[in-house]
């Protein structure tokens, strides 16, 4: 691997979340296109690149900053996740599903964070 942020457990769960929220926004009304489905998958990406950004010959504290970005970008998920079953584009089940997975997420990246 040729970048540190590959080998990052955090990145890797990161990379596959964020392509599930953009399938799951594919399937939003189009009404949404550039509102609800454009601020999830910028979120959702946001978390990958923000990890992989502060990984890379960054001190310490600066790889916690962004961290942080990307800890918080998982919170705007999560609540786009609410949004979008409370306007009935997403099924309790998969909400219930993906709302555990940014959980794990984010506490992993918290983890990340303290172990610096």
């Amino acid at each position: 691997m040729a970048f540190r942020f590959e080998s990052l457990q955090v990145w890797q769960r990161a990379l596959d979340l964020s392509e599930r929220i953009n399938q799951l926004t594919k399937t939003f009304p189009k009404d949404e296109i550039y509102v609800l489905s454009s601020q999830m998958k910028r979120a959702a990406d946001s978390v990958v690149l923000n990890i992989a950004e502060g990984s890379t010959g960054q001190t310490k504290a600066v790889f916690k900053v962004f961290l942080t970005y990307s800890f918080r970008s998982g919170i705007e998920v999560v609540s786009g996740l609410f949004i979008a079953q409370k306007r009935g584009y997403i099924a309790d089940e998969l909400f219930t599903n993906l709302y555990n997975e940014y959980e794990i997420l984010v506490k992993m990246i918290t983890a990340l964070k303290n172990s610096l």
